[in-house]
Protein backbone atom coordinates (compact mmCIF):
# COMPACT_ATOMS: atom_id res chain seq x y z
CA UNK A 1 0.00 0.00 0.00
CA UNK A 2 1.23 3.80 -0.96
CA UNK A 3 -0.03 6.94 -0.43
CA UNK A 4 -1.28 9.34 -3.10
CA UNK A 5 -0.86 12.33 -1.15
CA UNK A 6 1.79 11.77 2.13
CA UNK A 7 2.14 15.24 2.49
CA UNK A 8 -1.54 15.26 4.28
CA UNK A 9 0.12 13.21 7.52
CA UNK A 10 1.51 16.58 8.56
CA UNK A 11 -2.13 17.07 9.75
CA UNK A 12 -1.17 14.58 12.48
CA UNK A 13 1.34 17.75 13.96
CA UNK A 14 -2.05 19.26 14.62
CA UNK A 15 -3.82 16.46 17.17
CA UNK A 16 -1.54 17.26 20.13
CA UNK A 17 -2.69 20.81 19.95
CA UNK A 18 -6.55 19.71 19.46
CA UNK A 19 -6.07 17.66 22.62
CA UNK A 20 -3.98 20.93 24.41
CA UNK A 21 -6.56 23.29 23.89
CA UNK A 22 -9.75 20.66 24.47
CA UNK A 23 -8.42 20.00 27.97
CA UNK A 24 -7.80 23.59 28.64
CA UNK A 25 -10.52 24.89 28.09
CA UNK A 26 -12.21 26.93 30.88
CA UNK A 27 -15.69 25.65 31.90
CA UNK A 28 -17.74 27.25 34.20
CA UNK A 29 -20.21 25.64 37.19
CA UNK A 30 -23.77 24.64 36.57
CA UNK A 31 -24.17 24.68 40.11
CA UNK A 32 -22.37 26.31 43.01
CA UNK A 33 -21.45 24.99 46.40
CA UNK A 34 -20.34 26.72 49.43
CA UNK A 35 -17.88 24.34 50.29
CA UNK A 36 -16.62 20.90 48.38
CA UNK A 37 -14.73 19.42 51.10
CA UNK A 38 -17.15 16.87 51.64
CA UNK A 39 -17.20 16.29 47.54
CA UNK A 40 -13.70 15.67 47.38
CA UNK A 41 -14.35 12.60 49.44
CA UNK A 42 -16.67 11.27 47.26
CA UNK A 43 -15.33 8.04 45.02
CA UNK A 44 -14.98 8.52 41.41
CA UNK A 45 -17.21 6.08 39.64
CA UNK A 46 -15.60 4.41 36.25
CA UNK A 47 -17.65 6.62 34.33
CA UNK A 48 -15.78 9.35 35.14
CA UNK A 49 -12.35 8.01 34.87
CA UNK A 50 -13.58 6.65 31.32
CA UNK A 51 -14.64 9.76 30.18
CA UNK A 52 -11.04 10.64 28.70
CA UNK A 53 -11.88 8.16 26.15
CA UNK A 54 -14.46 10.55 24.31
CA UNK A 55 -12.00 12.78 23.31
CA UNK A 56 -9.93 9.95 22.16
CA UNK A 57 -12.68 9.31 20.27
CA UNK A 58 -12.75 12.48 18.86
CA UNK A 59 -9.02 12.34 18.12
CA UNK A 60 -8.72 9.01 16.25
CA UNK A 61 -12.05 10.22 14.33
CA UNK A 62 -9.53 13.35 12.74
CA UNK A 63 -6.70 10.58 12.64
CA UNK A 64 -8.55 8.32 10.45
CA UNK A 65 -9.75 11.08 8.25
CA UNK A 66 -6.40 13.03 7.32
CA UNK A 67 -5.27 9.00 6.62
CA UNK A 68 -8.43 8.77 4.26
CA UNK A 69 -7.21 12.88 2.95
CA UNK A 70 -3.79 10.78 1.97
CA UNK A 71 -5.11 8.61 -0.83
CA UNK A 72 -3.68 5.40 0.70
CA UNK A 73 -3.93 3.15 -2.14
CA UNK A 74 -2.67 -0.49 -3.45
CA UNK A 75 -0.93 -0.40 -6.79
CA UNK A 76 -0.66 -3.60 -9.12
CA UNK A 77 2.29 -3.60 -11.48
CA UNK A 78 1.45 -4.46 -15.19
CA UNK A 79 3.80 -5.10 -17.65
CA UNK A 80 3.74 -5.16 -21.81
CA UNK A 81 6.36 -7.39 -23.66
CA UNK A 82 7.39 -6.28 -26.96
CA UNK A 83 9.82 -8.75 -28.66
CA UNK A 84 11.42 -8.10 -31.80
CA UNK A 85 13.05 -11.73 -31.82
CA UNK A 86 14.46 -14.32 -34.74
CA UNK A 87 12.64 -16.56 -36.44
CA UNK A 88 15.07 -19.86 -36.91
CA UNK A 89 14.74 -22.93 -38.75
CA UNK A 90 16.78 -25.82 -37.63
CA UNK A 91 17.45 -28.30 -40.62
CA UNK A 92 18.82 -31.32 -39.47
CA UNK A 93 20.11 -34.34 -41.11
CA UNK A 94 19.09 -37.44 -39.97
CA UNK A 95 20.11 -39.63 -43.05
CA UNK A 96 21.76 -43.22 -42.51
CA UNK A 97 25.55 -41.62 -42.33
CA UNK A 98 24.71 -39.52 -38.81
CA UNK A 99 24.76 -43.22 -37.71
CA UNK A 100 28.54 -42.75 -36.88
CA UNK A 101 29.22 -42.75 -33.95
CA UNK A 102 30.64 -39.28 -31.96
CA UNK A 103 32.04 -38.85 -28.63
CA UNK A 104 30.04 -36.80 -26.14
CA UNK A 105 31.95 -35.91 -22.90
CA UNK A 106 33.04 -39.48 -22.81
CA UNK A 107 29.67 -41.24 -23.67
CA UNK A 108 29.90 -42.83 -27.55
CA UNK A 109 26.82 -41.28 -29.17
CA UNK A 110 25.63 -41.17 -33.10
CA UNK A 111 26.17 -38.33 -34.85
CA UNK A 112 21.85 -37.26 -34.30
CA UNK A 113 21.84 -38.07 -30.43
CA UNK A 114 24.74 -35.08 -30.38
CA UNK A 115 22.94 -32.74 -32.51
CA UNK A 116 20.00 -33.33 -30.54
CA UNK A 117 21.75 -32.53 -27.10
CA UNK A 118 23.60 -29.74 -28.30
CA UNK A 119 20.30 -28.08 -30.14
CA UNK A 120 17.94 -28.99 -27.04
CA UNK A 121 20.99 -26.72 -25.04
CA UNK A 122 20.96 -24.66 -27.74
CA UNK A 123 17.04 -23.68 -27.53
CA UNK A 124 16.21 -24.20 -23.67
CA UNK A 125 19.59 -23.13 -22.41
CA UNK A 126 22.68 -24.73 -20.28
CA UNK A 127 24.78 -23.86 -17.84
CA UNK A 128 27.82 -23.40 -20.10
CA UNK A 129 26.79 -19.94 -21.56
CA UNK A 130 23.69 -20.50 -23.64
CA UNK A 131 20.83 -18.43 -22.06
CA UNK A 132 18.03 -20.39 -24.12
CA UNK A 133 16.31 -18.68 -27.38
CA UNK A 134 12.92 -18.37 -25.50
CA UNK A 135 11.96 -15.16 -27.14
CA UNK A 136 12.26 -16.68 -30.71
CA UNK A 137 10.14 -18.54 -33.33
CA UNK A 138 11.93 -22.01 -33.89
CA UNK A 139 10.71 -25.14 -36.35
CA UNK A 140 12.99 -27.83 -37.27
CA UNK A 141 12.99 -29.54 -40.51
CA UNK A 142 14.44 -32.74 -40.60
CA UNK A 143 15.68 -34.42 -44.15
CA UNK A 144 17.09 -37.57 -45.35
CA UNK A 145 15.91 -38.77 -49.42
CA UNK A 146 13.09 -36.40 -48.23
CA UNK A 147 12.53 -32.62 -46.16
CA UNK A 148 10.14 -33.05 -43.44
CA UNK A 149 8.56 -30.56 -41.88
CA UNK A 150 8.70 -32.09 -38.21
CA UNK A 151 7.42 -29.40 -36.16
CA UNK A 152 6.23 -25.98 -37.43
CA UNK A 153 7.73 -22.42 -36.15
CA UNK A 154 6.85 -21.58 -32.45
CA UNK A 155 7.32 -19.79 -29.18
CA UNK A 156 6.69 -22.28 -26.92
CA UNK A 157 9.19 -24.50 -27.46
CA UNK A 158 8.05 -27.42 -25.11
CA UNK A 159 6.78 -29.40 -28.22
CA UNK A 160 9.31 -28.86 -30.57
CA UNK A 161 11.97 -30.22 -27.95
CA UNK A 162 9.46 -33.31 -27.88
CA UNK A 163 9.93 -33.78 -31.20
CA UNK A 164 13.69 -33.28 -31.48
CA UNK A 165 13.39 -36.11 -28.78
CA UNK A 166 11.82 -38.29 -31.27
CA UNK A 167 13.80 -37.65 -34.28
CA UNK A 168 15.34 -40.74 -35.02
CA UNK A 169 17.60 -41.57 -38.20
CA UNK A 170 15.48 -43.23 -41.44
CA UNK A 171 14.97 -47.30 -41.09
CA UNK A 172 14.03 -47.63 -44.73
CA UNK A 173 17.07 -47.80 -47.00
CA UNK A 174 14.48 -46.19 -49.99
CA UNK A 175 14.27 -43.28 -47.97
CA UNK A 176 18.03 -42.81 -47.47
CA UNK A 177 19.49 -40.49 -48.91
CA UNK A 178 20.98 -36.71 -48.52
CA UNK A 179 18.54 -34.04 -50.10
CA UNK A 180 20.34 -30.46 -49.11
CA UNK A 181 18.60 -28.66 -51.38
CA UNK A 182 15.27 -29.79 -50.89
CA UNK A 183 15.51 -29.25 -46.99
CA UNK A 184 16.92 -25.46 -47.29
CA UNK A 185 13.88 -24.60 -49.86
CA UNK A 186 11.64 -26.24 -47.41
CA UNK A 187 12.86 -24.23 -44.45
CA UNK A 188 12.84 -21.16 -46.86
CA UNK A 189 9.32 -21.31 -47.38
CA UNK A 190 8.45 -21.54 -43.90
CA UNK A 191 10.56 -18.61 -43.14
CA UNK A 192 9.12 -16.79 -45.99
CA UNK A 193 5.45 -17.37 -44.63
CA UNK A 194 5.95 -17.32 -41.00
CA UNK A 195 4.16 -13.49 -40.52
CA UNK A 196 1.25 -15.13 -42.62
CA UNK A 197 1.73 -18.17 -40.36
CA UNK A 198 1.83 -16.44 -36.43
CA UNK A 199 -1.14 -14.47 -37.18
CA UNK A 200 -3.36 -17.39 -38.32
CA UNK A 201 -1.97 -19.11 -35.38
CA UNK A 202 -2.65 -16.15 -33.31
CA UNK A 203 -6.59 -16.06 -34.65
CA UNK A 204 -6.82 -19.84 -33.57
CA UNK A 205 -5.66 -19.11 -30.59
CA UNK A 206 -8.23 -16.66 -30.18
CA UNK A 207 -11.03 -18.85 -30.72
CA UNK A 208 -9.72 -21.67 -29.11
CA UNK A 209 -9.64 -19.15 -25.77
CA UNK A 210 -5.83 -20.02 -25.41
CA UNK A 211 -5.57 -15.90 -24.13
CA UNK A 212 -1.94 -16.80 -22.36
CA UNK A 213 -0.62 -17.96 -25.85
CA UNK A 214 -2.15 -15.26 -27.59
CA UNK A 215 -0.54 -12.25 -24.86
CA UNK A 216 2.85 -14.25 -25.30
CA UNK A 217 2.87 -14.07 -28.78
CA UNK A 218 0.82 -10.91 -29.67
CA UNK A 219 3.55 -8.58 -29.53
CA UNK A 220 5.84 -10.51 -31.57
CA UNK A 221 7.51 -9.14 -34.77
CA UNK A 222 10.40 -11.20 -36.74
CA UNK A 223 13.51 -9.31 -36.77
CA UNK A 224 15.90 -11.45 -39.30
CA UNK A 225 14.90 -15.53 -40.77
CA UNK A 226 17.63 -17.40 -40.38
CA UNK A 227 18.26 -21.44 -41.09
CA UNK A 228 20.99 -23.71 -39.19
CA UNK A 229 21.64 -26.46 -41.27
CA UNK A 230 23.77 -29.28 -40.27
CA UNK A 231 24.53 -32.59 -42.02
CA UNK A 232 27.69 -34.67 -42.66
CA UNK A 233 26.69 -35.50 -46.41
CA UNK A 234 26.99 -34.72 -50.29
CA UNK A 235 23.81 -33.42 -52.19
CA UNK A 236 22.60 -36.68 -53.81
CA UNK A 237 19.00 -36.42 -53.72
CA UNK A 238 15.63 -34.24 -53.79
CA UNK A 239 14.36 -31.67 -57.16
CA UNK A 240 16.37 -28.74 -55.59
CA UNK A 241 20.00 -27.59 -56.30
CA UNK A 242 21.33 -26.35 -53.06
CA UNK A 243 23.05 -23.51 -54.61
CA UNK A 244 19.80 -22.16 -55.95
CA UNK A 245 17.76 -22.44 -52.98
CA UNK A 246 20.24 -20.69 -51.21
CA UNK A 247 20.03 -17.86 -53.76
CA UNK A 248 15.94 -18.10 -53.50
CA UNK A 249 16.38 -17.74 -49.24
CA UNK A 250 19.32 -14.45 -50.10
CA UNK A 251 16.10 -13.41 -51.55
CA UNK A 252 13.42 -13.34 -49.34
CA UNK A 253 16.08 -11.81 -46.80
CA UNK A 254 17.08 -15.73 -44.84
CA UNK A 255 20.46 -16.14 -43.86
CA UNK A 256 21.96 -19.65 -43.94
CA UNK A 257 24.13 -20.80 -40.98
CA UNK A 258 26.02 -24.67 -42.43
CA UNK A 259 27.52 -26.90 -40.02
CA UNK A 260 29.19 -29.84 -41.31
CA UNK A 261 29.35 -32.43 -39.05
CA UNK A 262 32.32 -35.09 -39.68
CA UNK A 263 36.17 -36.75 -39.22
CA UNK A 264 38.23 -38.19 -41.33
CA UNK A 265 38.69 -40.80 -37.94
CA UNK A 266 35.13 -41.75 -37.54
CA UNK A 267 34.14 -45.38 -37.07
CA UNK A 268 30.15 -46.91 -36.29
CA UNK A 269 29.97 -50.08 -34.07
CA UNK A 270 28.59 -53.04 -35.63
CA UNK A 271 26.65 -55.71 -33.67
CA UNK A 272 27.68 -59.28 -35.23
CA UNK A 273 27.35 -62.93 -33.94
CA UNK A 274 30.70 -62.77 -33.41
CA UNK A 275 31.08 -60.01 -31.53
CA UNK A 276 31.14 -56.02 -31.40
CA UNK A 277 32.92 -54.39 -34.03
CA UNK A 278 33.87 -50.90 -35.17
CA UNK A 279 34.16 -49.97 -38.49
CA UNK A 280 35.87 -47.10 -39.96
CA UNK A 281 33.58 -44.65 -41.95
CA UNK A 282 34.54 -42.64 -45.17
CA UNK A 283 34.18 -38.93 -44.55
CA UNK A 284 31.58 -37.77 -47.56
CA UNK A 285 31.09 -34.07 -46.39
CA UNK A 286 31.09 -31.69 -49.11
CA UNK A 287 32.37 -28.35 -47.43
CA UNK A 288 33.05 -26.55 -50.59
CA UNK A 289 28.89 -26.69 -51.07
CA UNK A 290 28.39 -25.71 -47.59
CA UNK A 291 30.82 -22.81 -47.42
CA UNK A 292 29.00 -21.53 -50.77
CA UNK A 293 25.56 -21.85 -49.41
CA UNK A 294 26.75 -19.51 -45.85
CA UNK A 295 28.85 -17.71 -48.39
CA UNK A 296 25.99 -16.80 -50.75
CA UNK A 297 23.76 -15.84 -48.02
CA UNK A 298 26.75 -13.66 -45.55
CA UNK A 299 27.23 -15.91 -42.75
CA UNK A 300 29.69 -18.43 -41.75
CA UNK A 301 30.22 -22.59 -42.42
CA UNK A 302 31.42 -24.07 -39.71
CA UNK A 303 33.40 -27.81 -39.44
CA UNK A 304 32.41 -29.58 -36.33
CA UNK A 305 34.86 -32.83 -35.93
CA UNK A 306 33.79 -33.18 -32.15
CA UNK A 307 30.77 -32.49 -29.77
CA UNK A 308 32.81 -29.58 -28.15
CA UNK A 309 33.72 -27.72 -31.66
CA UNK A 310 29.32 -28.62 -32.27
CA UNK A 311 28.85 -26.31 -29.37
CA UNK A 312 31.51 -23.80 -29.57
CA UNK A 313 29.68 -23.00 -33.64
CA UNK A 314 26.04 -22.90 -31.65
CA UNK A 315 27.38 -20.85 -29.23
CA UNK A 316 28.84 -18.54 -32.12
CA UNK A 317 25.67 -18.25 -34.06
CA UNK A 318 23.62 -17.67 -30.66
CA UNK A 319 25.80 -14.26 -30.64
CA UNK A 320 24.95 -13.18 -33.48
CA UNK A 321 21.57 -13.49 -33.68
CA UNK A 322 20.64 -11.49 -30.71
CA UNK A 323 16.43 -10.53 -29.97
CA UNK A 324 15.50 -7.47 -28.59
CA UNK A 325 12.76 -7.58 -26.08
CA UNK A 326 11.23 -4.17 -24.52
CA UNK A 327 9.59 -4.51 -21.56
CA UNK A 328 6.72 -1.49 -20.88
CA UNK A 329 5.58 -1.77 -16.97
CA UNK A 330 2.91 0.43 -16.10
CA UNK A 331 0.93 0.37 -12.93
CA UNK A 332 -2.73 0.14 -12.31
CA UNK A 333 -4.11 1.61 -8.75
CA UNK A 334 -7.08 0.20 -6.57
CA UNK A 335 -8.17 3.13 -4.03
CA UNK A 336 -8.39 2.13 -0.47
CA UNK A 337 -9.53 5.78 1.32
CA UNK A 338 -13.16 4.09 1.22
CA UNK A 339 -12.49 1.66 4.57
CA UNK A 340 -10.60 4.69 6.13
CA UNK A 341 -13.57 7.27 5.95
CA UNK A 342 -16.16 4.33 7.06
CA UNK A 343 -13.73 4.00 9.97
CA UNK A 344 -13.82 7.58 11.02
CA UNK A 345 -17.37 7.78 10.49
CA UNK A 346 -18.16 4.58 12.52
CA UNK A 347 -15.36 6.54 15.56
CA UNK A 348 -17.63 9.51 15.44
CA UNK A 349 -20.95 7.91 15.93
CA UNK A 350 -19.92 5.91 18.58
CA UNK A 351 -18.46 9.17 20.63
CA UNK A 352 -21.60 10.23 19.62
CA UNK A 353 -23.61 7.77 21.00
CA UNK A 354 -21.36 7.23 24.12
CA UNK A 355 -21.65 10.83 25.29
CA UNK A 356 -25.42 11.18 24.93
CA UNK A 357 -25.64 7.56 27.35
CA UNK A 358 -22.96 6.19 29.15
CA UNK A 359 -20.84 9.47 29.59
CA UNK A 360 -24.26 11.88 29.36
CA UNK A 361 -23.41 14.46 32.08
CA UNK A 362 -25.93 17.09 33.70
CA UNK A 363 -25.99 20.10 33.25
Amino acid sequence: MQLNSPWVLLLFLVLPVLAFVYLRKKRTAALKFPSLIDMKKCLISARIRLRPLLLIARLACVGLLIVALARPRKGTVLSEISTKGVAIEVVADRSGSMQTEMDYYGQKLNRLEVVKKVLSDFIEGNKKGLAGRNNDLIGLVTFARYADTICPLVLSHSVLLEFLKTTEIVRLRSEDGTAIGDAIALAAARLKKAEDELQQRKTQLIQAGEKNLVEQEGGFEIKSKVIILLTDGINNAGEHDPLKAAELAKEWGIKIYTIGIGSSQAYTTIQTPLGTYKMPTGQNLDERLLKAIAEKTGVFYGRADSAETLEKIVERINKLEKTEVKSIQYTQYAELFGPWTLAALLVLVLEMLASCTVFRKIP
